[in-house]
């Protein structure tokens, strides 16, 4: 069992006054701290030392037809060997076409853009020399769509021989979306794929939209599908998200709490399937 958060810059004027015990492992933005010296640069590099840290990227592109930024890649590579980085994950989406996009936009579910993106993640692990870690991305629209998301997402990570981060409130922002059982996709999953699981909150703008914000605490309907994964698939590794609206440190580690209490209540196996 090991819970995780985002760690964010701001969060170190709280660090040495809260107890943080409770966290085993905090995720990072690569993007956002390996262009960074001084000060920050600093405090990262002693942190890294005394904790666990997981990158979570953000502009790989992945799905993208441009070619990879091998450059960028190297540099990732050069972060993650510095801090001592147990997993790198990144989004099965992209932000690029001929430019960065600023935002993360759905895959075709296409053999062709499957085959695609499984050429480019080995190219990427062949850099890399570890496997990738691919979470599965919320989306609004799905375009030339040929297969379902959840035999998309697979098709990648199996042909690619990569790991999955299954993102619950992803899931379940899509099930909402567009329409599907989110526990049967769940199900459909493989657990000797699944790496580690992000948990988050999100905005609901319509009864059938919701939007993946980041920026509101966890609701009840992922908090069940989280205890869903878990009687499904066994306590796994469980990060919350968040990106703005950031509250005290101390609510937010509530709510990784919260994660450790469900992980309690199943981890003796009684409640698995």
């Amino acid at each position: 069992m090991s819970v995780g958060l985002g760690l964010r810059r701001e969060m170190f004027l709280e660090l040495d006054t809260v107890d943080t015990s409770i966290v085993d492992f905090w995720e990072v933005a690569p993007e956002n701290w390996m262009t960074l010296g001084g000060k920050y640069s600093k405090q990262l590099s002693k942190f890294s030392k005394s904790h666990t840290l997981y990158c979570h990227g953000l502009s790989l592109s992945i799905g993208s037809t441009d070619p990879l930024d091998e450059d960028f890649i190297t540099k990732v590579k050069e972060f993650i060997e510095r801090h001592q980085v147990k997993e790198y994950s990144e989004h099965l989406s992209y932000c690029s076409h001929q430019g960065h996009l600023y935002d993360l936009l759905p895959i075709p579910f296409t053999e062709e853009a499957m085959q695609h993106t499984i050429d480019r993640i080995k190219r990427v692990q062949d850099l890399l020399q570890r496997r990738l870690v691919l979470e599965n991305a919320s989306y609004y629209c799905a375009p030339d769509r040929a297969m379902s998301e959840v035999d998309f997402t697979l098709g990648v990570i199996d042909g690619a021989d990569c790991e999955l981060l299954l993102d619950v409130n992803n899931v379940y922002v899509n099930s909402i979306n567009h329409c599907y059982d989110p526990v049967e996709f769940i199900k459909a999953i493989p657990t000797e794929k699944i790496r580690y699981l992000h948990i988050a909150g999100h905005f609901q703008e319509e009864p059938d939209l919701l939007v993946d914000t980041h920026g509101a605490p966890v609701c009840n309907e992922v908090w069940n599908l989280l205890e869903n994964v878990y009687r499904i698939h066994g306590v796994m590794p469980t990060l919350l998200e968040r990106d703005f609206n950031i509250p005290p440190l101390e609510q937010l580690l509530d709510e990784v709490s919260q994660i450790k209490t469900i992980q309690n209540r199943y981890s003796d196996g009684s409640s698995y399937d």
